[in-house]
């Protein structure tokens, strides 16, 4: 088909073209940013936490005015806890995963560096840390009972102990060893002393989005006994089919084994709820990027519909002619097609170069990565698809333009 009358049909609508490029050019800046920040939430929504969640539950649990011997009460709550019928392990730990709070260190090379390597997380682990979990020691080891202390001493000003181990996760040791074997390295976090790495799991995310989704995995194990006041966190491990029954008999031996306490029941659930919980905002974001594209596309197409509609109207006498002179209801139709995808490619190239600032600003503003040059051509494929789509029931009607209109006086 010859491009040039198109062509010089076009230039004698500017505005009108104009207008339909720079929508379509909107539209795939749009579309591509919004495609890339939706799969950005569906993979943090759909991200590995390393534990078993489907098998945990978490009671917090507070003292009222303090406890004076917490460390006694703990221990009497873990024996009490892991003697429950269908519990298969039990800890207390200073945090959990799916919360919007965790502890954090700074973690250095060297001994007084000025500024930090990095950020990471702290697990404060007793005996059966690993065990409830679920976590999977990939490289190392896990704690030996002497390494173990308790977070009395570790706070005592008096008391020299100082941690002198951790466990790490890939992603943290990759991070600061890349290419080399962690095990036997050290670490600073918090102070000169030494700690060395002795072990390396899969997966553990922090707990909260901190440090945003690059840094999720920069986390640190150190073994700590802490007390069940150092957050309140108590972490159970059952048969996925018994969690509600578990949780409400825990609650209850819990309620009896000690007194001037009191547990937190709305953030007393399975770490499914936990996670569903944690993740609502990124699931609502992603539904209404969602809806934005569908709208987007929806108004674009609703454009080129009356754009091409309008010139249907406008042209039906030079419709007519063309058929009087032999053009076929095809060939009509594919003008009106080519027309279309003439402008879609215009306003397509320009909607890429957009696109791509948008995302240079997204980037400096809310630390975002760099889009993905795939998601350009998916958004140029829905467009394009879009204006054909939109454009053929116009075209359809210009096609159909009887060669008798020729012959009919304006």
């Amino acid at each position: 088909m010859e491009i040039r009358p198109i062509l010089s049909t076009l230039m004698r609508h500017k505005t009108a073209a104009g207008l339909i490029v720079l929508e379509i050019a909107l539209t795939c800046a749009i579309i591509c940013n919004a495609l890339f920040l939706i799969g950005e939430r569906i993979a943090q929504i759909r991200e590995t936490s390393g534990i078993v969640e489907d098998e945990l539950v978490r009671i917090q649990i507070i003292p009222i005015g303090g406890d004076a011997d917490a460390r006694a009460q703990t221990r009497a709550d873990l024996a009490m806890l892991r003697a429950l019928p269908g519990v298969k392990a039990a800890t207390t730990v200073n945090q959990v995963p799916f919360v919007n709070s965790s502890w954090n260190n700074s973690v250095n090379l060297e001994p007084d560096q000025p500024r930090p390597t990095l950020n990471a997380t702290m697990y404060m682990a007793e005996d059966r840390f690993l065990e409830t979990f679920g976590l999977q020691l990939v490289a190392g080891r896990n704690f030996t009972a002497d390494e173990y202390l308790e977070f009395e001493a570790l706070n005592d000003p008096n008391n020299p102990a100082r941690i002198g181990s951790v466990i790490v996760t890939r992603k943290l040791a990759e991070q600061l060893f890349p290419g080399e074997d962690p095990l036997g390295k050290t670490i600073y976090t918090g102070s000169d002393s030494p700690i060395r790495i002795v072990g390396v799991v899969e997966h553990l995310v922090r707990p909260s989005m901190q440090g945003g989704p690059a840094q999720r995995e920069y986390t640190t194990i150190v073994p700590v006994r802490g007390t069940y006041d150092l957050g309140g966190q108590y972490v159970i491990r059952t048969s996925p089919e018994r969690r509600q029954e578990i949780l409400k008999t825990a609650k209850e031996a819990l309620r009896a084994n000690g007194p001037k306490r009191v547990i937190l029941e709305d953030n007393t659930k399975t770490f499914s709820e936990l996670r569903t919980e944690f993740y609502q905002q990124q699931r609502s974001m992603a539904w209404l990027l969602a809806i934005v594209c569908v709208a987007l596309l929806l108004v674009t197409a609703l454009g080129i519909v009356g754009l091409a509609s309008f010139w249907v109207q406008q042209r039906t006498k030079q419709i007519g002619v063309r058929r009087a002179l032999g053009a076929t209801k095809g060939q009509i139709l594919r003008y009106f097609q080519t027309e279309n995808f003439l402008l879609a490619t215009v306003g397509i190239a320009l909607g890429m170069l957009l696109a791509y600032a948008i995302n240079q600003v997204l980037m400096s503003k809310y630390e975002l990565d760099r889009l993905p040059l795939y998601y350009l051509p998916v958004g140029a494929l829905a467009l394009w698809l879009l204006g054909q789509v939109a454009v053929f029931a116009p075209a359809r009607r210009a096609a159909s333009v009887p060669p008798a209109i020729a012959t009919r006086s304006t």
